[in-house]
């Protein structure tokens, strides 16, 4: 199918890639009563690289690397998966996980600003006024939790740090990875990134399990079923596929764009707490859903119609 520059198909992309993360929370949460954080991101990432690696000798991917100056995808790594995922981990294990929410809500914000410094990215005012609502309906809905108990409040400076950190990483990430989308493909991009998680975390791991005493038993967890079934879909679906397809709408649209498209986790997350977890849903919910919808909705047309 030939792209224009009105496709639908990235944006799509984008909004794919927010309902796999969306819905990993839940996978994420039930492995964690079982597992620990870097034990679960090794894991997790492995499978990636499995899945990967299956699709690549069934000839349904092709990974053309040899020969080619691939460093700058491992420097991309240590951003994303790297950076970011160790920034968040740790920072929401360190505060709350209302703090949390809102402070990584500025994801768009720091990728929007790094686009416009390094990228020369023109945002047009109603670009700005889309991403500033999509970002409010984020903190809308972690207020609304907030106010009905699901979450306390917490204020460990070290946690705080820690979820910047995350935040710089992803914008870093999306700046990265919007160059490297000119010399590689998102499978390509995809396939390194998967390798440098499933080494960093699995290292990482390792040490934590020698540290504590249980090498032994790194691996014991995979034997359960519900712990399997969460790392089989964080790896093949929330790895090898969402970030496939973050990295292909990164290739196709601007940094700005994709940045909104990740608010949407959010809305999905809340929408999978809801339906199998139970969660409240009241209108002051719905309101911070409609923020978010909006705001990926203005960033998104406005920047394809290249309004200047």
């Amino acid at each position: 199918m030939t792209e224009t520059k009105t496709s639908p198909l990235p944006a799509l992309a984008g909004i794919g890639t927010a309902v796999l993360w969306g819905f990993s929370f839940l996978f994420t949460k039930g492995a964690l009563d079982y597992t620990f954080p870097l034990q679960l991101l090794g894991f997790r990432f492995a499978i990636g690289d499995i899945t990967m690696a299956i699709l690549i000798v069934a000839g349904v991917i092709k990974v053309k690397l040899r020969g080619r100056n691939w460093l700058p995808l491992v420097f991309l790594s240590l951003f994303q998966p790297g950076l970011y995922f160790l920034g968040e981990t740790w920072g929401v294990k360190w505060t709350s996980a209302s703090e949390a929410g809102m402070i990584i809500a500025l994801v768009p914000v720091a990728v929007a600003t790094m686009a416009r410094i390094f990228l020369k990215e023109r945002l047009h005012y109603l670009q700005v006024i889309s991403i500033i609502s999509s970002v409010a309906g984020v903190f809308v809905i972690v207020i609304a939790q907030s106010a009905q108990g699901q979450i306390q409040v917490g204020q460990h400076i070290n946690g705080i740090f820690a979820l910047l950190l995350a935040v710089i990483a992803a914008g870093a990430y999306s700046i990265l990875s919007k160059k490297s989308s000119e010399l590689f493909s998102p499978v390509e991009i995809t396939y390194v990134m998967m390798w440098c998680g499933t080494i960093l975390f699995n290292l990482l791991g390792l040490g934590q399990s020698i540290l504590q005493g249980n090498l032994t038993s790194y691996f014991g967890p995979l034997f359960n079923r519900e712990i399997l079934t969460a790392v089989l879909y964080l790896g093949v679906l929330s790895s090898v596929l969402g970030f496939f397809l973050f990295n292909y709408a990164i290739s196709r649209l601007k940094v700005s764009q994709t940045a909104s498209i990740t608010n949407l986790i959010t809305v999905v997350s809340v929408f999978a707490g809801v339906a199998f977890n139970g969660d409240a849903f009241s209108l002051v919910h719905l309101a911070g859903v409609a923020l978010i919808i909006f705001g990926v909705w203005g960033t998104n047309v406005f920047g394809q119609k290249g309004i200047q």
